[in-house]
């Protein structure tokens, strides 16, 4: 299973993996009990693990740098039903660049509920890489930029050349 198909679910406890999706639904696979459902757009929405970032002093981070200070810190992970103040205590020590006046308790419980589901499916936490990505899409931009220019210049001289069309008018009745 990798990262880059969990999805979190409004109005839907736990974590998912995003199975296949449409336009205006998805099906997805809860990582806590394997459970299949259906999700409708309609009234839920998804969000991507990856996507999520994290307010910092500086610029915001990713979920997963987050998610890598936890893994490699030393100190006991505290339990996803925590008071605040430990779980604050907790992030105050793990990642103390957090802007802790901007990120709520409620979202580092939900945190710390996530990173115990990642670990308990043993997902592997990391970013896809998006720079090689937007290398080659913008490479494939480019070329057909040209190209749409191209083909919207003769299709303005045909136009031109083309006579002109007959109005259809309803007949009268006598």
């Amino acid at each position: 299973m990798d990262y880059n198909k969990i999805v979190s679910v409004t109005g839907l406890s736990g974590l998912f993996e995003l199975i296949s999706s449409k336009t205006d639904s998805g099906i997805v696979r809860s990582l806590e009990d394997n459970s299949t459902k259906f999700v409708s757009t309609r009234i839920h929405s998804f969000s991507h693990l990856e996507s999520i970032e994290v307010y910092t002093v500086k610029d915001n981070v990713n979920l997963v740098e987050i998610f890598t200070a936890m893994k490699n810190s030393k100190e006991a992970l505290p339990d996803g039903k925590a008071d605040a103040k430990a779980i604050k205590a907790y992030f105050e020590k793990v990642y103390p660049d957090m802007d802790f006046e901007r990120v709520y308790a409620s979202d580092m419980k939900k945190m710390v509920k996530w990173f115990e589901i990642l670990t308990k499916n043993k997902i592997d936490i990391k970013q896809t890489e998006v720079a090689e990505e937007e290398t080659t899409t913008e490479a494939a931009t480019k070329k057909p930029a040209a190209a749409t220019n191209k083909t919207a210049a003769t299709k303005s001289t045909a136009v031109k050349s083309a006579p002109p069309k007959k109005i259809n008018t309803p007949r009268k009745m006598a």
